[in-house]
This record gives C-alpha cells, sequence and structure tokens, in this order.
C-alpha cells in the first residue's frame, strides 16, 4: 500500500489531466462571458492608436504647495475628477516623475472642453468685483446705458432689498420672492452667460494711494484702486487671447489686479479686489434643476467648516453694498467663470447660484467649483496631438506585425515538430484568447488602455511562449532517445521542463516589473503587457499544454512515433529498448 501511494504521488504521475483542462476552459469562458456582459468586447486604445491629444503638465516650485509626491496625487486626482465629471470616458491622468502629470484624453464628442480645462491649472478664489466694462479698451467716452432699468453686466438690477428677492438674468429690473434663504441655501446671483447683450463700461473710481488700500483685508476687500491698475485696465483688451492670458500674469491672492470672462457670450473685463475665500474650501458643488422655485437649472455649492465662517462674513459684508461692488467673482487660473450678486448674508456654508442657466451651463460652473482648485500650479510643458487616422495606420500596423511573427512561429513548430506543433497552436491559441480577454476587462477595472508599446509587448511575448513549449518537447524528445515509451517520457520529461520554464518566465517576469516600475508613460505599457503574458504562459503551459500533451500521449498516433508526429524513433535516433536486451538474456540463459 506505501508502495502504492507513493507511486501515486510520484513526479511521473500522470495526475488528471481533464481536472486541469477544465479549470482554464471554465476560466476563459468566464471571462469571455464578463465581456459581453460588460460592453467592452474590445480592448481600450490608447491615445497612439485611436487619436487624441497628451498634455504634459509640469508643476512650477514656489508656486502653490509644495512639489511632494502627495501633493502631485492629489493634483492628478483633481484633474481626472475635472475630465471625467465632463463625461469624457477614457481620459489617462497619472503622474510621471516627481513632478509631471500626463493627461490623455481621447477623441470624443467633449474632447476639446476637457482638453480647455485640464490647461486650467491654476488656483481657484473668490474675490470682489469692484469695477467691470465691457472687455474692449475703454473709449474715449463713457456711454450712457439705455433702458428703463440699468442693468449690471450680468444682467442683475443694480441694487435688490437684501432677503427679499432673487434676481433672475433676463435683463430687466422684475424679480421673484424666493424662499431659499429662509433654508439656508440663499441664493446669490445669476450666472453672467445667461445676459443676452454685451455689459456697459462703468464709470471706474477715482484714483487712490496703493498704500491707504488694505489688502488683506479679510471680508470686507477694499474698494479703491491703485493708479496702476487702473491704467492696465483701461488699456486691456479681453478679445485678445494673449492679453487674457497675460492679464494678471504674476499676481498673488493678495493683490488687486483686472481678469476677463464672459458676460452674456461677449467679453467683459474686471477689476477685482484681493481673495476673499480659497477655492480649496469649497466642499461639493452640483447643478441640479430647480422645480420648486422655478429657478430653473441652479448649482449649489457647500464650503468645509473653515470656508463657512469665511462665507457667512463675506456674504454680509457684500450684501451691504451696491452693484457691481456686491458681486464676487469666482476666478480659476485668472479667468472669471462666474460673477454673481450677493443681497444678503449666507450663514451655514452653503449656498445657490441661480439664473437663466442651460444645463450644460450649469454642469460647467459645477465642475469648476468642485474641480477647480489644485494645491500646486502647473504650465503645459508639452502637448501631443494624435489624429485618429494615425493612430488606425499604426494598429494595423502592429497587428501585422503580430500577425508575421505570430505566423513564423507556427511554420517552424510545423517544420520542426510536425505533429507536436499541433499541441503548440491549440496552446497559443488559449494565451491569445485569454489575453484579449484579459485586457477587455482590465480597461474597465484599472482603466488599461492598449498603446503602440503594449502591442509590441504583446508580440515578443508570442515568442516568450513559444519557448516555454519547445523547452517541454525537447525534453520528452531526449526521454524518448533514452529509450522509453511515449507516456513515461512525458511524466519524467515535465518536471525538468517546468524548472527550467519557471525560472525563464521569472526572468522576464522581474525584468517587465523592473521596467514598469523605474519607467514612465508609454513604455510602462510595454512592461505591463509582457508581465501579464509572461504570467498567462505559466498559466496556459502548466494548466493546458501538459495536461493536453499528457491526454495525446495515449493515443496511437503519437504513442507509435508515427512519422508526422514530430516524435519518430528514426529521426530522434532511439536507441533499442532495454527490455529487448534482458529478453535476449533469458533466452541465451535457458539454452545453455
Amino acid at each position: 500500500m506505501a508502495a502504492a501511494k507513493k507511486g501515486r504521488r510520484s513526479p511521473g504521475s500522470q495526475g488528471y489531466p481533464g481536472r486541469a483542462l477544465a479549470v482554464i476552459l471554465i476560466a476563459l469562458v468566464a471571462m469571455t462571458g464578463g465581456i459581453f456582459l460588460s460592453g467592452d468586447r474590445t480592448p481600450r486604445l490608447g491615445i497612439d492608436l485611436a487619436g487624441g491629444v497628451s498634455i504634459t503638465l509640469t508643476a512650477k516650485p514656489g508656486q502653490g504647495d509644495a512639489v511632494n509626491k502627495a501633493n502631485m496625487n492629489t493634483a492628478a486626482s483633481i484633474i481626472s475628477n475635472r475630465v471625467n465629471g465632463l463625461g469624457v470616458s477614457e481620459a489617462e491622468v497619472q503622474t510621471e516623475g516627481s513632478k509631471n502629470i500626463i493627461v490623455n484624453i481621447p477623441k470624443g464628442t467633449n474632447a476639446d472642453q476637457a482638453e480647455k480645462q485640464v490647461g486650467t491649472t491654476a488656483q481657484m478664489y473668490f474675490r470682489q468685483v469692484l469695477t467691470v466694462a465691457d472687455g474692449a479698451p475703454a473709449p474715449a467716452t463713457t456711454p450712457t446705458p439705455s433702458g428703463s432699468a440699468t442693468p449690471s453686466p450680468s444682467g442683475t438690477p443694480k441694487s435688490t432689498p437684501s432677503g427679499t428677492a432673487t434676481p433672475k438674468a433676463t435683463g430687466s429690473a422684475s424679480s421673484t420672492p424666493s424662499t431659499s434663504a429662509t433654508q439656508g441655501r440663499a441664493v446669490t446671483g445669476a450666472l453672467t452667460s445667461s445676459v443676452d447683450k454685451a455689459p456697459t463700461p462703468l464709470p471706474t473710481p477715482a484714483p487712490s494711494d496703493p498704500a491707504t488700500s488694505d489688502p488683506s483685508a479679510g471680508g470686507s476687500a477694499a474698494t479703491s484702486i491703485p493708479a496702476d491698475v487702473q491704467a492696465k485696465f483701461a488699456a486691456l483688451d479681453c478679445t485678445d487671447a494673449n492679453q487674457r492670458a497675460k492679464a494678471n500674469e504674476g499676481s498673488k491672492p493678495t493683490d488687486t489686479i483686472v481678469a476677463c470672462g464672459k458676460e452674456g457670450g461677449v467679453w467683459a473685463k474686471y477689476v477685482l479686489g484681493p481673495s476673499l475665500i480659497d477655492g480649496k474650501r469649497v466642499s461639493g458643488a452640483n447643478a441640479a434643476f430647480d422645480t420648486q422655485q422655478g429657478n430653473g437649472w441652479v448649482v449649489n455649492l457647500t464650503f468645509d467648516s473653515k470656508g463657512a465662517g469665511e462665507f457667512t462674513k463675506v456674504t454680509g459684508d457684500l450684501a451691504s453694498q451696491t452693484d457691481p461692488n456686491n458681486r464676487f467673482a469666482i476666478v480659476l487660473d485668472g479667468n472669471v467663470e462666474s460673477a454673481p450678486s450677493v443681497h444678503e448674508a449666507l450663514p451655514g456654508g452653503s449656498a445657490q447660484i441661480s439664473g437663466s442657466f442651460q444645463q450644460k451651463d450649469a454642469q460647467d460652473l459645477a465642475n469648476v467649483l468642485k474641480y477647480g482648485s489644485l494645491p500646486l500650479a502647473f504650465e503645459t510643458s508639452d502637448r501631443t496631438t494624435v489624429s485618429a487616422a494615425l493612430g488606425g495606420e499604426q494598429l494595423r500596423g502592429g497587428l501585422i506585425a503580430g500577425a508575421v511573427g505570430l505566423a513564423l512561429v507556427v511554420l517552424y513548430m510545423f517544420a520542426y515538430y510536425r505533429g507536436l506543433s499541433f499541441v503548440a497552436i491549440l496552446s497559443l491559441m488559449v494565451s491569445a484568447a485569454l489575453t484579449y480577454t484579459i485586457m477587455c476587462l482590465l480597461g474597465r477595472a484599472i482603466g488599461f488602455a492598449l498603446n503602440l508599446p503594449a502591442v509590441a509587448g504583446a508580440i515578443v511575448a508570442i515568442g516568450i511562449t513559444a519557448d516555454s513549449f519547445i523547452v517541454f518537447f525537447e525534453r520528452i524528445r531526449d526521454e524518448l532517445r533514452e529509450g522509453r515509451s511515449l507516456q513515461p517520457a512525458v511524466a519524467r520529461g515535465w518536471p525538468r521542463a517546468r524548472r527550467t520554464i519557471l525560472v525563464s518566465d521569472f526572468v522576464s517576469f522581474l525584468a517587465a516589473a523592473v521596467l514598469y516600475v523605474v519607467t514612465v508613460g508609454k513604455v510602462r505599457g510595454f512592461a505591463f503587457t509582457l508581465g501579464l503574458t509572461t504570467l498567462l504562459d505559466v498559466a496556459v503551459v502548466f494548466l493546458f499544454t501538459k495536461p493536453l500533451m499528457t491526454i495525446l500521449a495515449r493515443r496511437r498516433f503519437f504513442a507509435e512515433g508515427h512519422k508526422w508526429s514530430g516524435l519518430d524513433p528514426k529521426s530522434l535516433g532511439v536507441k533499442a529498448p532495454l527490455r529487448r536486451v534482458r529478453r535476449n538474456h533469458s533466452t541465451e540463459t535457458k539454452e545453455a
């Protein structure tokens, strides 16, 4: 009994090959079903294959918080949320090195809009509006506003009794009562882009001595404007993209600045006081459709505990002033995203911005409020655009290269191993199917995107996988040359081949892991694919190739060494079986 048990556990045991085949086939069927259920029937393609825009953002030392791993990861997360908040699918945001963030935006409906928001990387601040005028340089004379009611640039009435009405951005003097203030979610003003006509230039306050203004005043920003800021404001042309980009270049949160923003679809220019609230204090924002008060699309925002106290004080101070000084501008990267007016103090750390919003306008503003503030300042150091046509050509070239490589491997296997090539081809097909299904599933699970280097990694893996088959086949042939029959040759050759295969695959996987850790960017795609296919090679050889070879060793075509089986004794130079020597010796003894 002991001998029998030992025999069953011996290295030469055939085991249960059917079970191993069932395991890998069940796994393949399950993953194939997974890609159909998820709807991801093809792998996600990277920028270089699908086309799109790749932007490299580099952190500016000395601007914002310290450039370290924690702040870089926070910035990458915010940028990713900002892009995904637009509904852009398959965008990739990842850190590269110690101070770079790579943003890959595939071609799509919202790609241009996402690219614009990704480039908007400065911090967000809430500032008081001191003066607002038409975006063009100031004319020699200031025109007089026309109409029965004098609208502000946002179409908001010049003044509204605090807590009594919520102005709508219709450009008229009418107002609609609202009860939101009593619920702690007071309505501020109207979105500037909802006005139908351009803003009217407003009188500029008289110059004042900069020393008399207090740029660091907490809740009540100084309303006096330095002479140099007035001169810059008068000369500023917000219709010029270059001037808009440089309007407040190098400014600090405590400075009085000039800035540009759109009002009613046209450019307006502002003089803005020092920062009243840092955008980091916003803890949440969302767009919603208000059916109770009839305000249509609105933007709800909330502040953290520190920001709530600051916001209460700021809104109380602004509500006591007249237009435009009762407005606070939401400034992101020097651009005024919105400048709503305040008519009452808003306690509780929450507020609601209403006006003639379209859904897209409300969602864009909510995204700015929620994802606008970054812990670091960035500059765009590289921008690469890949057309979908070029990406298609690269993908086609990669697939052709893979097909040529696979065909050459198959031809070599058939020419040298004959019938054994059937085992190798089936194993390669199973490995390819597993690789394909896993890549499809990883696209949704971890955001894996197949780029050109990843395709190269998959092509290299064909040779690595074929090498494992060759090691196994040669071990079997060595056993046959020693005079053993096929079944014992498979059983005895496997432990030796197994050690060699594991060592070889470990070296390949180690190289892939090191390459993945120490490199950045698209090279990681090569390393990831190489490591993945190396692990799959081990699984396929152990769970498919060896069990299949064990089963085929029982078939006469292979067991008897047919000349097309690849195991022909004559071509292998097999020695005479040892059993014949023993039989002849016995006969000679009897005759003697």
